[in-house]
Order: C-alpha cells, then structure tokens, then sequence
C-alpha cells in the first residue's frame, strides 16, 4: 500500500535544521519550503510550463512572515490559474507591470515628471511658485487619482472655492498648469485624450492687472523719500541698484558678485535665474558700478551682493524692497516690480527706441532668432540709454539715495 505523504505544520517548518547545505520540505499540492542553512526558509510554488514543459519555481514569499496558511491559499490560488490555462508566472508579472503602470499615472506622479521637463524651461523661483500652487491647492484631492480618471467636473470643484474668494488669477495659472500636465499625460501615452482642455470658459476671467506705479512726475518725491527713510544699508543699496539696472525684485535681491563683469563693466545673469530662463546681460552703469564698489566696502565677505543682516549665506528677501516701500506709504500706489513700468515709461518719453528698452526689461521676443540678435547688438545701445537712465535719477534728487548721489551730481 503506498505511503500517504502528510501536510507540513508550522512547529515542524519552524524547528527544521538543514544538515549543512539546502533543503526543501514539501506541503503537497505544489507548494514547498525551501531551506537554507542560515536559517532562512521561503516558501515556492512548483509547477510544470504547459507549453515547454519545464519545472517552474515561484516564490511565495519568506517563512514566518507569510504563514503556512496563506501560503497554501496563494498555491491554491496559482493553481486555479493553471486549471484556467493561464501561466502562474507569467499573470504575476502581468499584475507587477499592471501596479507598476498604475502608480506611475497617478496625477502627482504625472506631474513630477512633467516638471523635470518644465522646471528646465523657467526660473528657479517660478519653478517653485509652479510646485508651491500645486502642493497647496491640487495635491491634496488628486495627488492619488490616476490621470485616467481626472475629469472637467472634479478639477471644477476643487478650482471653484478659489475663484469664489475672487483669486481668479490663481485660478487662472492652476487652469493652466493642469492642463500642461495633462497634456504631458497625453503626449506619453498615459491618456488618449485631454479632458481639462476647454474648463477655462466655466470660470470667470480675471483683469489685466499691472504693477502698481507712479508717474514721472512723482519720481522726485519717491527719490527723498528713499532718501530719509530709515532704512539698513543693504536695504538702501538694493532699491538703488533695483531701480537702477531695472531688474525684477528677485533677480537683484538674488544678485551674485561672481556674475559682474568689473572690466567690461557687465551684469550676466544666467538663464536659471530669469523668468524666461535666458541669459540677460546688463550694461551697468558708472553709478552702478560705484554702488557695487560701495557695497563691497562694507566688508560683508559673502557670495552674495545683497546678503541678509542676520547671514552671509543667504541674499536679502525678494519682497524686502516692497515692504521698505510700504514702510515709506506707498502701499497700494508703487511696488518695486513698478521701477520697470516707470522707467519704460520715461525712456520711451525720451525717444529711446522700443526694441532696445525692451530687451533692457528682458521681455523675450516671440522670434527667438531675433531675441537673440537683439540681445548681442544693443548692448551699446543700451549701455548710453542705462548711464542716461542713471544720471536721470541722479538729477531727479534733491536730497541723496547714498553717500554716491553727491558725488555724481558734481
């Protein structure tokens, strides 16, 4: 009569010891315990290929972590596949690739992978401003939803809390930034089709809003006010060189000594740094570069121009000149992104040509060949029209921006 092989227990698996080299206990219906003589034991599963007919070993998963009892339930379940004539290995790997392909469609992922691409096309600071919007105000609800299951209604109802508090310009960048991740969606083959793609006509519009700026006229009376403020030195310096090489706040607040060209007397900015992420280069001024000098004199020893009052390591805020500004009243009438508006409007008052004031402001032309020849023959051009910019605010002075004011009015 032949033997009738008994079932494994959790005792017997448990206490087993190999005698110095591998070992396997069988369970019966296809599962085993294979053995180490480290101590390991993992449970597989064996089967024979339907078509080539070669043993196949599946691993279930390590001994005790995965008790005797679900392993019997996942042999028997990789059993049922074969009755089916579907391949045990084959359908996990299959369900591996399946997850695999799940998780990297969920919207956060998506969108991780589109801003490696993005962050490379804009500013450090915009990048942040991008990620910053969307960890805020679409991470929260979708982060988890596949791109598959982004609908027009689910992005609506997350976007029209916003729009209700009347922040129809965050609105308005969100729209757009789901949409370029979409889109990404789209062109990967992760979507057929963009489902976001007309919201934009279920919100409101928002106005064109423009910094906020004075007139010429009031240039004097800013130009005293800055004057008797008190304000730190840094703080003085970087309204002065803010308003006069006409750069956006961060831009100078984020300014580098290794980025002046003393000799050719030149501000390079590098592309990571500007909003359109393109080299801008600034002739500086002769008051400028009396102001850099000024500013070293002060024997800050840091990387950075403008360093903070509390360390070297790090530039002065990008809002620090607004909130001087609003310190001295002008809240609600001028911000420092307003010295570009101010300036283009009285050089453009003065006649100095359109194209060459506005690759001063390094608004990017359309036509990037152009662009690009603009930016390398003005830069003479735009070295008259910075040093007339700069003896214009000087005259415009009754008082003194710094100690340099009186020795360039003469």
């Amino acid at each position: 009569m032949p033997k009738i092989a008994k079932n494994l227990t959790h005792t017997q698996i448990k206490n087993f010891k190999t005698k110095g080299k591998e070992q396997t206990l069988t369970d019966g219906g296809g599962l085993i315990v294979r053995a180490l003589p480290n101590g390991s034991k993992r449970f597989y599963f064996h089967y024979t290929h339907k078509l080539t007919k070669r043993k196949v070993k599946l691993s279930i998963g390590p001994f005790p972590e995965l008790s005797l009892l679900d392993a019997r339930k996942k042999a028997f379940e990789l059993s049922q596949l074969i009755a089916r004539g579907i391949d045990p290995r084959a359908y996990i790997e299959e369900q591996k690739e399946a997850v695999e392909v799940a998780e990297s469609s969920l919207l956060r992922q998506v969108a991780q992978e589109w801003f490696e691409v993005k962050k490379h096309s804009v500013s450090e600071d915009y990048a942040h401003d991008i990620w910053r919007s969307l960890e805020m105000h679409i991470f929260p609800t979708l982060e988890n939803v596949p791109v598959s299951d982004i609908t027009a209604p689910k992005v609506i109802k997350i976007l029209r809390p916003i729009e209700s508090k009347g922040n129809l310009e965050t609105v308005k960048r969100l729209n757009q930034r789901l949409n370029e991740i979409m889109t990404y969606a789209v062109n990967t083959g992760k979507i057929y089709a963009n489902p976001i793609q007309n919201i934009k006509a279920a919100f409101k519009k928002p106005k064109a809003q423009h910094m906020k700026t004075i007139p010429p006229s009031e240039l004097p009376r800013l130009i005293r006010d800055i004057a008797s403020a008190s304000l730190n030195k840094t703080t003085r310096c970087l309204i002065e060189f803010q308003l006069h090489t006409i750069t956006r706040p961060a831009e100078a607040s984020n300014a580098l000594w290794s980025e002046i060209n003393w000799e050719q007397k030149l501000w390079i900015i590098p592309p990571e740094k500007m909003k359109m992420n393109r080299e801008h280069i600034i002739p500086l001024s002769d008051y400028c570069i009396d102001l850099l000098k000024h500013i070293k004199g002060l024997g800050r020893n840091s990387r950075y121009i403008f360093a903070s009052p509390s360390t070297n390591k790090k530039p002065l805020n990008s809002q620090t000149v607004n909130a001087a500004l609003k310190r001295m009243r002008y809240q609600g009438k001028l911000v420092s992104h307003g010295f570009r508006s101010l300036a283009s409007t009285v050089l453009n008052e003065q006649g100095f040509d359109r194209d060459v004031i506005e690759t001063a402001l390094a608004h990017v032309d359309k036509n990037q060949v152009r662009s690009a020849y603009n930016r390398a023959i003005y830069i003479d051009r735009r070295r008259d029209m910075m040093n007339w910019w700069s003896n214009y605010l000087v005259e415009m002075s009754t008082g003194s921006l710094s100690l340099l004011s009186k020795k360039h009015k003469g």
